[in-house]
């Protein structure tokens, strides 16, 4: 267990970051040469790794590539405990807030502890809430939970209050991998005022919708499926950060 707080802080230090969420189950390794050309174009700031239903063979395979071929930050984003793997940089420590399930809460937890404690990783305390996207996401049906409808706000702020006075570190708004509907600007923007940082993800499709989120105040915008459908999406990454360099 890594004592600092390196990707913690960085994660911390500033607003409108990206990071690029990669499914083990869904990276294709022969476009792998065409992925890390428009990855380096794309200038994002994490790679989150990790899926609802991931064999640690898998998620060990992708990790390896990734620590061989970048400088990125690595990021664990389990979907279950038993998705970690040393030679990545840390781990977000998911408890599912938004749910009942007292697996995803801190069943699964108690059962890899001593592993992950032993091991090399950042471990960065993560309150998960999954926001209703629209869909039936994967989260939901493997975590058996419903997620918060976007209208109950006052539901997820209350939720997120009690995240913090639990000591989570991090806030992570995740409207659920394929979601029809992003997280809210009005939602981001209201938590994002509890000044703990703030990631959010799911549904974000467009450079508008980055824009926005950066806008209303999150730490870092994952994007996941809108990559393994449409990888060229990492040139137009690219040009919003060359933009945002230039002003």
């Amino acid at each position: 267990m890594r004592l600092n707080k390196e990707i913690f802080n960085q994660i911390a230090s500033k607003k409108g970051q990206i990071a690029i969420l990669i499914d083990p189950d869904k990276f294709d390794f022969s476009q792998k040469d065409n992925f890390l050309q428009k990855l380096k174009i794309a200038q994002v700031d994490y790679l989150f790794v990790g899926g609802s239903t991931v064999e640690k063979f898998d998620l060990e395979k992708v990790v390896g590539f990734l620590k061989e071929n970048t400088q990125l930050p690595i990021v664990l984003f389990p979907g279950d405990v038993y998705q970690y793997d040393e030679n990545a940089d840390a781990i977000l420590y998911l408890s599912l807030l938004s749910g009942r399930n007292s697996d995803y809460l801190i069943g699964q937890h108690v059962r890899t502890a001593k592993n992950i404690a032993d091991s090399n990783l950042e471990i960065i305390p993560t309150a998960y809430l999954l926001i209703d996207g629209g869909n039936h996401s994967a989260v939901a049906y493997i975590s058996q939970t419903t997620p918060i409808p976007q209208n109950q706000i006052s539901l997820i702020e209350n939720t997120v209050i009690a995240g913090i006075l639990q000591g989570k570190s991090l806030i992570y708004l995740d409207a659920g991998s394929g979601a029809k509907i992003p997280v809210s600007l009005d939602i981001i923007s209201k938590c994002s005022a509890f000044n703990v940082p703030l990631i959010v993800g799911g549904g974000i499709r467009s450079i508008e919708e980055i824009e926005s989120a950066q806008k209303a105040g999150a730490n870092v915008i994952v994007i996941g499926n809108h990559i393994e459908d449409n990888v060229d999406f990492l040139l137009d990454i690219g040009n919003l950060r060359a933009e945002n360099r230039d002003c």
